[in-house]
């Protein structure tokens, strides 16, 4: 049997993954199928991740510093919201492979219950950087009332775009993220009136 060819990057080794998952489903793909797909000993696994369920989180703390270092950067009169818009545009950035591949990894956390778990915690990181720049905007401290409100409705948007992207795969993802932080600050104006409805 010829041996596959060693993927020896971070994104390689998460690509190799990726197809296996879906190929095979998560739970049956084991850490070890993954290394030998990638050509790549079991122990060279392990030093690029902990576990099969941090692979297609690889690289988030870097992404995390990335995005706290551009927060920094956001002029004083740049609308709040605006560039939290933005900022979850370019945090979930589409890999080289693509909006395929974006999409079929986000179907794949979202869908997994052991992934979903992961995502979780990388969520609340990421809406811990939300609230300090929020802080910052508001002069209030993180983990008050008006910085943690700002980063918790800047998630649910962003999670309600991405799940209209992933229900609808002729949707624009961008124009979603763009619709949902339109729509977060005008709900009270969506409502329909009790006698119109019919």
């Amino acid at each position: 049997m010829s041996r596959q060819p060693q993927q020896t990057s971070m994104e390689a080794i998460e690509k190799v993954a990726l197809e296996l998952f879906e190929a095979r489903g998560f739970r049956e793909t084991s850490a070890d199928d993954i290394a030998a797909a990638a050509g790549i000993s079991r122990r060279t696994f392990f030093r690029y991740f902990e576990s099969k369920n941090n692979i297609l989180f690889g690289g988030f703390e870097a992404l995390l510093r990335d995005l706290e270092e551009w927060f920094s950067s956001v002029p004083d009169d740049r609308p709040m919201f605006d560039a939290i818009e933005d900022a979850v545009l370019r945090f979930n950035r589409m890999n080289s492979d693509g909006p395929v591949a974006h999409r079929a990894r986000m179907k794949l956390i979202r869908r997994t219950p052991a992934l979903r778990a992961n995502a979780a915690l990388r969520h609340a990181e990421w809406q811990a950087v939300v609230a300090r720049f929020a802080a910052r905007r508001m002069a209030a401290p993180p983990e008050s009332l008006g910085p943690q409100l700002a980063a918790h409705v800047s998630g649910g948007a962003s999670n309600a775009a991405y799940e209209e992207w992933l229900r609808d795969e002729s949707s624009d993802l961008a124009e979603l993220v763009h619709r949902a932080f339109r729509m977060a600050q005008m709900l009270p104006e969506l409502e329909v009136p009790a006698n119109t409805v019919a």
